[in-house]
């Protein structure tokens, strides 16, 4: 049931959701006519019913009843059956709520209505006609209808009316008779104290007897039932007790139930015949009648007891009750006129008296039921009378005044709170006055008058003797309380003037001196009555109150005091306290509050003075009683208006008072804890060790009299006495002793102990000796003044209340610097008081902080009050007195360091905006340096904080002055606003040195990024940008302020045409469910709603279009960012104008608007859609700060959605990896995914832009606002969870570090007290973050180049703060004082053997602590001066320099700590220090000694298979077929000899080479081939097998390249294994051949046999003369058809041959034979088919081409690490592949020409050639060509550095189209060169004079172009270095290949060397520096072409 009734709850919040749910329950509820129910069934029933009391029934859907009228229609018979209820399910609870909804329902609905009363009449007959079924379940229906009967239609009201008089008379002829009405069960539980209270009665009774004896004499008539004989012998109560015995309790019950029903009847229907209405009037008349004989008989008296007698009881009263309420109904249709209904009202009001006055006189009164009764008789008699306009008032006033002293008689109602009974008779009293005051004014006078005169019977009370005296007869208390009760109630002036006079009367009368419990009532009537505000009664009243408390006190001490009884102290302690404090908050009117104020103060200081002569006694028992009162009264006084001197006096004295008893609570830091006593007249010394106490503490006192003193202080002006002249002022405060004090001016004993107490409550700012010029009432007045300044503080923080008229908050500042401006002040007073503002500042500050954690409500109130306290200061700074300007300036500084937020509160920055350029008060302006002084030091203040805001929050901070600057009024008196704008004009931000000291969070630069993209300032930010607060902030207002009067324009003209008559579609409510509602589509189209606000108009139509934006990102499509900020900037401005309005945009719209305005700019995830979105952000944080929770909350959840999809910074996948994913397989392992789409680069950079925003935001946070830090410690839990969750692109490195910071920086608020419940998370939180900062190094250092100049740099920047960070964070930064303080240091440092959530087992938690930090920080080190060096390659400074050198064992600590990590840590390390033997041999040691927890990292392969491990055949290697795939220059390694094709080394390489496409592995088809020399096993062979017959294009570079190698070896030049190897490759051959499939032979034939042909026709030209060659090459041309469309170029397999140019042939120079160039017509395999385009080959016989192929090798993974790493370098390896023995394929460089035949056209030089080819210098074209031809000399220059290729002579140097050099023939690599190896070419790469022209045009290797080739060589070589193991290995394998290069030397050695793996990144650069200075124009290069020129007639 608890579901459905939540489902109920659900749809009520839900409307939208009824019918469906509806539909649903229907189908779920009992069957017509069914003969039982599920528990279930009903329930679905009883949730229909619920549902229909809540909404209307639909009238499309009449149906839904339909369940409920069936189970009503057809309850009789079948469910009066108990088998039609499930087993032990209870009917009644069930019966009675169901009809409880069905009559709500019908209320509700007048269809259902209408539905329900048709029926509703039969189903109860049906049920009283019942003969069969379950009695039980047809009263507990007849109950539940009793009680909430459905509709009854006028037809059927008679049949029903009739059928129960018919039960009337069977129960009241034959009671015994319970046929067919069934009893009913007692009316519910009881409470169980009602039960008890009747078997108590009779004791109650006979006390109450005894009352009335004593009290009602006199008052008035007895009733029948008071003077009728209460014995419990008398014949007649045993008479009535045998008659009502007989009465049987079911027939009672039924005539109950009856009653009720005929209530109903009247109620449903409203018609009923009066003959039946007759009847039933008399049968209850008959009950009422026997009610009072029935209330009369006691307990003693009945014969039956116990449970019998309680039921008889309670059945009786309650079947009274429903005959009093039916003949009170019935009476409604009696005419007013005539003689008989007038009768008839009479009686039955008489009657009605009767039974109420016998339910006083009742000993069953206090049970409940009797009290509910009593009041169901006084509601009808005032119904009867009120209905009847007054013919009744004197027939019912004339009785009520007995029953009201009948009532006050009794002695049980004169507890300390009223009985219910008592209340009754006082609210019908009201109500009878109230009625009859308009009606018969003399008549309700006499019966007040009447009333009141009662109290005067006081039964002789006076004259008896004192030991004869009896307690106040309760009567009068009651009456009193009556009385007063009555006058508040009635509330006129008339009524109080009846009253009071004779209240005030008999307390004059009385003995004041020995006061009793009716003086004391009286006191506490009179000030209710005071509390109406009637101003003569109010000062009557008061007058009299402040007498006697005088009184009191004065005689407290006297000789009688000791013999006075205890109401004396009663009255003084608590009754004229109590009357005060009642009257001080009741009173409203502001002129009696004021008067009601003096009066209190003037009594303060009058019970002072006169507490002063109490020799021995204590003054606080006095005056403390009073301060309640006073605290309540002071409340609404506003301490800062003017105040009259005689108040403030008065003030003056309570607070002196207030210290001088020790009433104040203690106000020294670190007082005693409290110890509360009772305020008793104790002596507590002297007054010194009172003040001194009352400064230190405990309190001795009441504690709420210090929470009234707190309260005091809170409306209290500043106690600045009104006299100038210290005389006058000592004489008054000498004046507030009373001249029999031992405490005045001449004790001086005293006075040394007030000046100790002062200087103690000043925090010993002043010594006592320096207050030796302060007398003693002076230093009182002091230390009053300092406790009422501290204590104002420390209550709500010093902010003071205000009027109902300011709603602006100020501080008690200004109260507390009001004494500092007080003239001609002794140099000791000042100095105490400018103390007293130190400790008021230290107070607010104390309270403040004790409130940074507080949320919601409280927290909006803290800051409130910092606000006020700065702004107030700020204000303050223009005081004309300097130690007062100074002062302020000391206290503001201190507010800004301890609480930072306040930098960007918008109410203090704009203050201070103003206050710059704000007019000087008039009556100072004659005072030019004053002004001058005070507009100096406002410009300073405000420079120093916007500057200071700046470093920390730029984008806030430029958010509010943008604020600052659309407000109205701000800056438009131009007069002023000039020195503002001066003042901005000097503020910037710069991304390099800025106005700060150290590192803030404005060097960040993802914060810079975000705040030029706050500021709206369209740049990039690059090295040394400046960031002009100024302007770009005047620029941004004027857009903000035009897009908000575009809404406010759109607006106003929508108003004035009175709408537009358009439909929209309302926003769907499912907005909010995720991240799929933010694309277009998710509003659901709706009907035509006709005219709609103009904020839903514009509404939807900005959602629609961001959804819209939101569904073109995830399509692809692009997005205009113009119109995209245009959208976002309107719909901002559209939120913003409705924050402060009354707003008609509905929460569901705001919601979803705000929240499309957070997400759509990660959705899209460019840079240009962050700035977006990091403008209106700060936009709307800045315009509303009460948004800033909202956006950060919505941000938040983009930023772990952005986590979940992995995008932009948490694009772990692989393919997203930059180079790493790039370089697959070939360098990096895994098989290469497809590349994603988007550069993954854009969402990096939109990731960095919003984490600077996200820092931005934690700075102006972290102080003040919990519930956005732990919104930022949700993003970041979620962030850090998992180290897998980063992306390792190298473009990531400073975003990712960057986030890394804002985790320390987030955990470094664990010092904060904001979170100190928080610190395991907090540390748990910071391990997560050094865990996922360190698994940034488990990955290889990777390089990545972007085209933003400032990226790089700004990367380097941003890992250099990092570290920056981790340098400077403190030793003990988990831990501090107050933890250690606690005992808690020890969860943290001393966790030792315990499971680490994060770090698993440790042995000690502290030591690993440290030992990861050290790890993390030498790591942040490197890759710092790694990424600097990338960013500045010209930068030739060591950085590391300075720091100290890691020893051997701290190495080996590294490494085993980043093991423990992860290992995959420890290989980076190898990888990053390659060279280090010590880290090399800890990493080998461990992998061999964890080898299975490691079989996943490929890179630990190196460390385990060696060639000494297979040598040993370790048993290592048995790990193999576990261990996964490396990479193939990888796996090729291992098919060198030193491996010595070990079996389990062998099957793993062909493992690896196997899970890789065969196309993959045919880049290294070469050194394959050379790997079948150590084949010996057979296994590479195996592969190369198995691969061919799974790709047909492997299979024939592999048969080309096995031809290429099939030649003659000199005998003399055999290398070991030659012959062998020779044996093997025709053999291979064939057998690839044979294996192919018919489809397969066929291409392969046709293949080889069309380019043989072609290659051929080199053999048949050498015979012919040079001029007819190229004639035979288009012979032997015309001859060869391309056979098929499915031939391929051998060189490049991707382009498709589709015929030859006939016309192309060419024959080239060789020395060897004819080479032929033939140009055929290819197009791309994958491309479009009709794409056609030229390529031209060279085919060569009788050249070894194998050399070059090993060369273009080499270039083209240069090329591809060049690529992966996004460097603008261009290297064309063109395609190469040997055919046969010295014959070969050479593709051409298209559009090239060389050196050479540029030459032969021109006599100028490089520089000369491309003026003429592109244009005069620094034209475009000049200068794209140039950067062409920089960007392939700086690729070609890395190049040759690796590879040394000599002979580069003019020829060699091909220079494109585009300007850009290309090198060819690769004859003389490595160690070799021409001229029999002499190596007169020393330069490392060619870099001739024209060369360096085009270069270097300065000539001095300082200009632009130069340093930008050298850079671009430099970070080529870094590129190289980085994968300079495989480069290698692919040279290695072909060592034994027979080529020339291998000929001389150790070339394998050498080209390690020239990677110089043994120094670190920067002096790598510094070697490619040099390197390129030394090839600047090298005379050797030019000596060398000059010898070609000369040798060979190439131009040089």
């Amino acid at each position: 049931m608890e579901a459905l009734t939540e489902l109920c709850d659900l749809i009520a919040q839900n409307p939208d959701l009824l019918s469906d749910k509806m539909a649903w329950i229907c189908s779920r509820c009992p069957p017509p006519s069914s003969s039982s129910a599920s528990r279930s069934q009903l329930h679905s029933l009883l949730a229909l019913a619920r549902l229909l009391s809540l909404f209307p029934l639909p009238s499309s859907s009449p149906s839904f009843a339909s369940p409920l009228l069936d189970f009503l229609r057809f309850f009789s018979p079948s469910a009066l059956h108990s088998s039609f209820w499930p087993q032990s399910f209870c009917p009644s609870p069930f019966l009675s709520d169901l009809l409880r909804f069905a009559s709500r329902a019908a209320d509700l609905s007048p269809d259902l209505s209408s539905l329900l009363a048709s029926s509703s009449a039969s189903t109860i007959l049906s049920v009283l006609n019942a003969a069969e079924g379950d009695p039980a379940i047809a009263r507990a229906f007849l109950a539940a209808a009793a009680q909430n009967c459905p509709p009854i239609s006028p037809a059927d009201a008679g049949r029903l009316a009739e059928r129960l008089l018919e039960e009337f008379g069977s129960s009241v002829s034959d009671d015994s008779d319970a046929s067919s009405f069934h009893s009913t069960p007692s009316k519910g539980k009881r409470k169980e104290e009602d039960r008890d209270v009747a078997d108590d009665a009779m004791s109650e009774a006979a006390s109450s007897s005894k009352g009335d004896e004593s009290g009602s004499g006199g008052i008035g008539r007895r009733s029948s039932v008071g003077s009728a004989d209460g014995g419990g012998g008398s014949p007649a109560v045993r008479q009535d007790v045998v008659a009502f015995e007989e009465e049987d309790i079911e027939g009672l019950e039924r005539q109950e139930i009856a009653f009720r029903l005929f209530g109903q009847i009247l109620d449903r229907s409203g018609s009923i015949q009066m003959g039946h209405l007759e009847q039933v009037r008399k049968i209850a008349g008959k009950q009422l009648k026997s009610l009072p004989a029935f209330l009369k008989i006691r307990k003693r008296d009945w014969r039956e007891q116990g449970a019998q007698l309680k039921a008889r009881i309670n059945t009786k009263i309650s079947c009274c009750q429903a005959a009093t309420i039916v003949q009170i109904k019935s009476l409604n249709s009696l005419e007013t006129d005539g003689k008989s209904n007038k009768d008839v009202l009479r009686r039955t009001l008489a009657s009605l008296l009767d039974a109420a006055e016998a339910c006083i006189l009742s000993s069953w009164r206090k049970l409940k039921i009797c009290e509910e009764l009593f009041s169901t008789l006084l509601s009808g008699i005032s119904q009867i009378t009120v209905s009847r306009g007054g013919q009744l008032l004197r027939v019912l006033l004339i009785p009520l005044k007995p029953l009201v002293l009948t009532t006050c008689a009794q002695a049980d109602l004169s507890g300390s709170g009223p009985g219910a009974m008592f209340e009754t008779v006082t609210k019908f009293s009201c109500e009878i006055i109230e009625f009859g005051w308009s009606k018969d004014r003399a008549l309700v006078d006499t019966f007040i008058m009447g009333l009141a005169a009662s109290i005067r019977e006081r039964n002789d009370y006076e004259e008896q003797d004192e030991k004869e005296k009896q307690a106040v007869p309760v009567v009068q208390l009651n009456l009193i309380r009556l009385l007063a009760d009555l006058s508040v109630s009635v509330n006129k002036w008339e009524v109080v003037d009846m009253i009071l006079p004779l209240f005030i009367e008999n307390l004059e009368e009385g003995d004041a001196s020995s006061p009793n419990l009716l003086r004391l009532r009286l006191l506490d009537a009179v000030s209710h009555v005071a509390c109406l505000g009637f101003e003569k009664s109010y000062r009557e009243t008061i007058v009299l109150m402040t007498r006697s408390y005088l009184d009191k006190v004065k005689n407290v001490g006297s000789a009688n005091d000791n013999t006075l009884p205890p109401e004396a102290t009663t009255e003084r302690v608590e009754t004229l306290p109590a009357g005060f404090l009642l009257v001080a908050s009741h009173l409203t009117s502001p002129k009696l509050r004021a008067d009601y104020r003096h009066r209190l103060l003037s009594l303060c200081s009058d019970v002072g003075l006169a507490a002063e002569s109490k020799s021995g006694r204590s003054g606080a028992d006095f005056l403390g009683p009073l301060l309640p009162a006073v605290a309540e009264i002071c409340s609404d006084f506003d301490p800062a208006s003017n105040v009259e001197p005689s108040v403030l006096k008065l003030f003056r004295n309570l607070w002196f008072y207030i210290v001088l008893f020790g009433l104040a609570p203690p106000i020294q830091q670190n007082q005693m804890p409290s110890k509360s006593i009772s305020s008793s007249l104790n002596s507590l010394g002297s007054i010194s060790a009172v003040c001194l106490q009352a400064v230190a503490g405990p309190y001795m006192w009441n504690s709420l009299w210090s929470v009234a003193v707190q309260h005091i202080a809170q409306g209290t002006p500043p106690l600045v006495v009104s006299s100038v002249k210290w005389l006058e002022d000592e004489l008054e405060l000498n004046a507030l002793h009373n001249p029999g004090s031992r405490r005045g001016s001449g004790n001086e004993k005293a006075a040394v102990g007030q000046r100790a107490a002062l200087s103690a409550a000043l925090g010993g700012r002043v010594e006592v000796a320096a207050m030796s010029t302060i007398s003693g009432v002076k230093a009182t007045y002091l230390l009053a003044v300092a406790f009422l300044e501290i204590i104002r503080f420390s209550c709500n923080g010093g902010l003071l209340s205000t009027n109902s008229t300011s709603s602006k908050s100020r501080s008690a500042f200004g109260c507390v610097f009001e004494y500092l401006l007080t003239p001609n002040l002794l140099p000791a007073v000042f100095q105490c008081l400018t103390a007293i503002v130190y400790r008021a500042f230290e107070t607010a500050v104390s309270w403040l902080e004790e409130r940074i954690s507080e949320i919601g409500q409280e927290a909006d109130i803290r800051e409130l009050v910092l606000s006020a306290h700065a702004c107030f200061l700020i204000k303050n700074m223009s005081q004309r007195d300097e130690h007062v300007r100074d002062t302020t300036v000391n206290l503001l500084t201190q507010l800004k360091e301890r609480f930072p937020q306040v930098l960007w509160n918008s109410s203090c920055l704009d203050l201070l905006l103003i206050s710059v350029h704000s007019e000087i008060p008039s009556s100072h302006v004659n005072d030019p340096a004053w002004v001058a002084t005070v507009r100096s030091l406002y410009q300073k203040i405000a420079r120093e904080w916007i500057t200071n805001a700046l470093s920390y929050a730029p984008c806030t901070t430029q958010g509010l002055l943008q604020e600052n600057f659309c407000k109205p009024n701000a800056l438009q008196r131009t007069q002023h606003a000039s020195d503002v704008v001066s003042l901005l004009s000097e503020i910037r931000i710069s991304s390099g040195k800025n106005d700060w000291s150290g590192i803030r969070t404005a060097n960040i630069p993802a914060v810079i990024d975000s705040a030029a993209a706050a500021s709206g300032a369209k740049k990039e930010v690059s090295e040394g940008f400046i960031l002009e607060v100024l302007s770009t902030a005047v620029v941004s207002a004027t857009v903000k302020c035009n897009h908000a009067g575009e809404i406010a324009g759109m607006r106003r003209f929508f108003t004035s045409i009175g709408g537009f008559g358009i439909g929209i579609s309302p926003l769907d409510s499912r907005f909010g469910l995720g991240p799929q509602s933010l694309k277009a589509g998710v509003v659901s189209p709706q009907p035509h709603l006709g005219r709609e606000s103009f904020n839903e108009i514009l509404l939807t139509k900005f959602v629609q279009d961001l959804q819209q934006f939101v569904s073109n990102a995830e399509k692809g499509l692009h997005i205009e960012k113009t119109e995209f900020r245009v959208t976002c900037s309107q719909a901002t401005a559209l939120l913003l104008s409705n924050m402060d309005s009354e707003s008609e945009l509905n929460p569901e719209g705001f919601s979803q608007l705000l929240r499309l305005l957070c997400w759509s700019p990660a959705y899209i995830s460019t840079p240009e859609a962050m700035d977006t979105g990091i403008f209106i952000w700060t936009w709307l944080v800045s315009a509303a700060p009460s948004l800033g929770p909202l956006v950060l909350a919505e941000l938040v959840d983009a930023w772990l959605w952005t986590i979940d999809t992995k995008r932009g910074l948490f694009a772990s996948d692989m393919r997203f990896a930059g180079p790493a994913a790039k370089l697959r397989p070939h360098l990096i392992p895994g098989e290469p995914e497809m590349l994603p789409e988007k550069d993954p680069v854009e969402g990096l950079i939109a990731h960095r832009l919003w984490l600077g925003f996200l820092i931005d935001r934690f700075e102006v946070v972290r102080h003040d606002s919990i519930e956005q830090l732990l919104l930022l410690g949700r993003m970041l839990q979620g962030m850090m969870k998992s180290p897998l969750h980063f992306s390792h692109h190298p473009a990531a490195t400073g975003t990712f570090f960057t986030a890394m910071l804002l985790g320390l920086k987030f955990c470094s608020c664990q010092s904060q007290n904001n979170l100190q419940k928080c610190r395991m998370g907090l540390q748990l939180l910071e391990d997560r973050v050094y865990r996922a900062a360190l698994g940034w190094f488990a990955y290889g250092p990777e390089w990545y180049e972007t085209n933003s100049k400032s990226f790089t740099q700004s990367e380097a920047q941003s890992v250099s703060i990092f570290v920056h960070h981790l340098l400077n964070e403190r030793v003990d930064g988990s831990i501090d004082s107050s933890l250690k303080a606690r005992g808690r240091e020890n969860e943290f440092m001393n966790m030792t053997d315990l499971s680490h959530p994060v770090w698993g087992m440790m042995d000690n938690y502290a030591l690993g602590r440290e030992k990861r930090k050290q790890l993390l920080i030498m790591l942040c080190q490197y890759e710092a001066d790694r990424v600097e060096v990338w960013a500045q390659p010209f930068n030739m400074k060591e950085s590391t320099s300075s720091r100290s050198k890691i020893s051997s064992d701290k190495w080996i600590e590294h490494v085993r700590t980043a093991f423990s990590v992860d290992p995959r840590i420890a290989f980076s390390l190898t990888a990053r220090f390659p060279t280090n033997s010590t880290v090399i041999s800890e990493v080998t040691q461990l992998v061999q000694t964890h080898i299975l927890e490691i079989r996943t990292v490929p890179e630990a392969l190196p460390f385990f298979v060696t060639p000494k491990a297979v040598e040993d055949n370790s048993v290592l290697l048995q790990q193999l077929p576990h261990w996964a795939s490396c990479s193939i220059t990888q796996a090729l390694e291992f098919l060198t000899p030193p491996f010595k094709g070990h079996p389990r080394v062998m099957a793993y390489v062909l493992r690896v080479l196997e899970s890789y496409p065969p196309e993959r592995v045919t880049f290294f088809m070469p050194q394959l081939v050379q790997a079948l020399r150590y084949d010996e096993g057979k296994l590479v062979e195996g592969y190369l097998l198995g691969a061919a017959r799974r790709s047909n294009i492997f299979a024939h570079i592999l048969i080309w390249h096995l031809q290429g190698e099939s030649c003659t070896v000199d005998p003399g030049k055999e290398v070991d294994g030659t012959k062998t190897f020779q044996a093997i490759l025709p053999i291979l051959r064939e057998r690839i051949i044979n294996s192919f499939t018919p489809e397969a032979r066929d291409m392969f034939e046709r293949e080889f046999s069309f380019f043989d042909k072609v290659t051929s026709i080199s053999g048949a030209l050498f015979p012919l003369p040079k001029e007819e060659r190229r004639a035979g090459i288009r012979r032997e041309l015309e001859k060869i058809s391309v056979e098929g469309d499915d031939l391929y170029l051998p060189t490049a397999t991707s382009k498709i041959v589709r015929s030859i140019q006939v016309d192309s042939g060419i024959p080239l120079q060789s020395a060897a034979k004819v080479p032929i160039m033939i140009t055929f017509n290819v197009v791309d395999r994958d491309g479009d088919p009709n794409d056609v385009k030229p390529q031209a080959c060279i085919f060569k016989v009788g050249d070894d081409c194998r050399q070059d192929v090993l060369a273009l090798q080499v270039i083209a993974l240069l090329r591809d690490i060049f690529e992966a790493v996004g460097l603008n370098l261009y290297l064309f390896p063109y395609g190469v592949l040997p055919t046969g023995p010295e014959r070969g394929i050479i593709e051409v460089v298209p559009n090239t020409r060389s050196r050479n035949q540029m030459g032969e056209t021109t006599d100028g030089g490089l520089y000369e050639i491309f003026q003429q080819d592109y244009g005069p210098v620094g034209s475009p074209s000049f200068e794209a060509a140039r950067e062409m031809f920089m960007i392939s000399s700086a690729g070609y220059a890395v190049a040759s550095l690796l590879l040394q290729p000599k002979d580069r002579h003019n020829g060699n140097l091909l220079f494109d189209n585009k300007g850009r050099l290309v090198h060819i023939d690769f004859g003389f690599i490595l160690e070799t060169s021409p001229g029999g190896n002499m190596r007169f070419e020393s330069a490392q790469f060619k870099l001739s004079h024209e060369m360096t022209q085009l270069l270097d045009p300065s000539g001095s290797m300082k200009s632009d172009t130069w340093i930008q080739f050298v850079s671009l060589c430099v970070k080529g070589y870094l590129a190289a270095r980085r994968h300079m193991n495989g480069i290698i290995t692919t040279v290695l394998l072909m060592v034994d290949s027979g080529l020339p290069c291998f000929s001389r030397g150790d070339p394998i050695s050498n080209l390690r060397k020239r990677f110089h793996p043994e120094m670190n990144d920067r002096e790598a650069a510094n070697f490619m520096i040099r390197t390129c200075v030394d090839a600047y124009n090298k005379w050797t290069t030019a000596g060398y072409d000059l010898i070609q020129y000369l040798q060979q007639g190439i131009e040089k």
